[in-house]
């Protein structure tokens, strides 16, 4: 029995069960994220961005004393367009840089931190900060009334539809949201 070669090994090889070496070669990846690893519901990840979302919303209005609600009265674009495209710019760049900053700070905004969520490579290392500028850049569409139900059912299917609840966003930067507390602790160092 030992003279031939088996087709089925009962050791895995570097780490990698034989369900995950399948399931790669199947989708022609690389799948390397660490042995038990939970991967993020759609539920938790849409949670987590909402908390976001109104974090950062409810201390613009503030700042702005409430102002910042011209960005959705199409009133203020008709007559006046120059203080809706200066809140709009002022909504977008504070969305960006609290995402960009939290990412960069904690490896997670606050509302993945509430959530127990982080964000790794597939790898399971550490995100790099050029992939943050790309998170937080695209993030930005679901601020966008309307657009943003759309965008958001269609990342919500292609979460559930995968194996690896990535959206499109997190195949195209590499990336994966998972538990916090799944990841072994050498790859959680990093997270805050």
């Amino acid at each position: 029995m030992i003279d031939h070669d088996s087709p089925i090994s009962l050791t895995p090889v570097s780490g990698v069960t034989l369900a995950k070496s399948i399931v790669s070669e199947q989708e022609n990846e690389h799948w390397n994220l660490p042995e038990g690893t939970i991967l993020a519901s759609g539920v938790r990840r849409g949670t987590s961005l909402i908390i976001d979302i109104v974090i950062v919303t409810t201390l613009l209005m503030l700042a702005t004393r409430w102002e910042l609600l011209h960005v959705w009265v199409i009133e203020t674009w008709k007559t006046q367009p120059q203080y809706s495209l200066a809140y709009t710019f002022v909504l977008l760049a504070s969305h960006w840089l609290y995402w960009r900053i939290t990412g960069l700070w904690y490896s997670r905004s606050l509302g993945q931190k509430m959530m127990g969520l982080a964000i790794v490579c597939t790898d399971g290392s550490a995100v790099t900060s050029e992939m943050w500028d790309r998170r937080a850049i695209r993030k930005l569409i679901y601020l966008v009334p309307l657009v943003n139900v759309a965008v958001a059912a269609y990342e919500v299917a292609r979460i559930f539809q995968r194996h690896t609840h990535q959206t499109n966003l997190d195949l195209k930067i590499g990336t994966i949201v998972a538990h916090a507390n799944s990841l072994p602790p050498a790859n959680r160092k990093h997270i805050r």
